[in-house]
């Protein structure tokens, strides 16, 4: 939800498509219920990602240092 919230917040969702998007997962009982979601507001997320590139963090290799972890 965090997500969407930030997708509005950047004007990338209207206050409506955030409202339907919000209720349909709240609504769903699982990772495939929300699939089911339709198709316009699918596109509406999809565009929100591309614009804040949610996919290509998605595919980045962590950074070395992730977590703080440090070896040596």
């Amino acid at each position: 939800m965090k997500t969407i919230d930030e997708m509005l917040s950047l004007d990338l969702l209207t206050r409506d498509q955030h409202s339907q998007i919000s209720a349909w997962i709240a609504r769903s009982a699982s990772p495939e219920e929300i699939l089911q979601m339709p198709s316009a507001l699918w596109r509406a997320v999809e565009h929100a990602s591309q614009v804040m590139g949610i996919d290509a963090d998605l595919l980045r290799p962590p950074a070395l240092d992730a977590g703080g972890m440090v070896t040596g």
